[in-house]
């Protein structure tokens, strides 16, 4: 666990930031599954909507701790506390608003395989926790290429302007192709697939013989997609901040939101149709950034805030306002 050897060697505000970030992500982790959700149940749309106001309490809650230890801190100014919130926050609403990408693709793989609303839950919670240790992975090894490397970060923001024009002009439904998925091909190919659900399970007993059923081929799919779309929103959150314990904090709490907002969203979002457009926009921004920094051109962290902000704002808003007529046989459906 580099990573957490990393923060408890380093500093001692960061480290006591870190030890809480971990307990409140134990602590809910460990209820939302032992005592909430421990039987499978369809999640309600209100009760997706408390979930998604609380994490997002929590995560703002958190933005409110690190300026408060960042300018108590023997070696902290205000200037730097104020610069380390701003970024958190940046980085936290940037991988949010990428999840919401991450939604529409998750919903195309549950109805590829007709799951049951009920064990959705259970397999978002799952993918979601695998999530947190892939996102570790990725950062910390990203921070590292960083520190030794770091002219590597002009290539993230290269990547970013490509990958941002790219899915400015890419449907959603090309984002995956399940048949032709190398992952899923292999698991089809070299594991015992049972026919049915199981009830929930990911794995059971047939005739004396293990078997992974079809609900542990939509996990893993979920999970290689996630870790596709970190392709994206790790170079993201390197292009708005170098602090891997603010990257990752931040990185963290929008995951977790993730599977609230799927159940408060899976309805509605192809309304929002204009919003990819937008997420493009903020990939070619935050990549051109810091492809301009190359030159000498600084960008202050507030302003980068609020362009983000306001570009995900008026997608959002105009899409509502000018809604795009679908054909009925595209919409999706459970």
């Amino acid at each position: 666990m580099f990573f957490i050897t990393s923060f408890l060697s380093g500093d001692s505000t960061e480290t006591s930031l870190f030890l809480v970030f971990l307990a409140i992500i134990i602590f809910f982790l460990a209820v939302d599954l032992g005592f909430f959700n421990k039987k499978a149940h369809k999640i309600t749309t209100r009760s997706a909507l408390f979930q998604s106001i609380f994490w997002v309490c929590i995560s703002a809650a958190f933005g409110g701790l690190i300026y408060y230890n960042f300018s108590h801190s023997p070696e902290g100014t205000h200037q730097h506390a104020v610069n380390a919130t701003v970024e958190y926050f940046t980085s936290y609403l940037t991988e949010k608003a990428l999840s919401v990408d991450n939604i529409f693709v998750i919903l195309l793989i549950l109805k590829y395989f007709r799951v049951k609303e009920e064990f959705f839950h259970k397999i978002l919670f799952w993918g979601i926790l695998g999530a947190v240790f892939f996102r570790a992975f990725f950062i910390f090894a990203g921070a590292y290429l960083v520190e030794q490397f770091h002219w590597i970060l002009y290539l993230f923001g290269a990547f970013l302007v490509y990958s941002g024009v790219k899915i400015y002009f890419e449907k959603e439904e090309s984002k995956v192709n399940i048949e032709h998925n190398m992952v899923m091909r292999f698991c089809k190919k070299y594991l015992p697939i049972a026919a049915d659900d199981a009830s929930g399970k990911f794995l059971v007993i047939i005739d004396g013989a293990l078997k992974f059923t079809p609900l542990f081929l939509v996990m893993v799919l979920i999970e290689t997609t996630d870790i596709l779309f970190a392709v994206d929103s790790i170079p993201a959150a390197f292009a708005i901040t170098q602090d891997e314990f603010l990257i990752y904090t931040s990185n963290i709490f929008a995951v977790l939101g993730l599977r609230a907002m799927f159940f408060l969203l899976a309805g509605i979002i192809d309304r929002f149709y204009l919003l990819q457009k937008g997420l493009s926009i903020i990939l070619v921004f935050i990549g051109g950034k810091m492809l301009m920094e190359f030159f000498g051109f600084q960008m202050s962290s507030v302003l980068s805030f609020i362009i983000i902000i306001t570009t995900l704002f008026l997608s959002i808003i105009l899409s509502v306002l000018l809604p795009e007529k679908v054909p009925e046989d595209d919409e999706i459906k459970f």
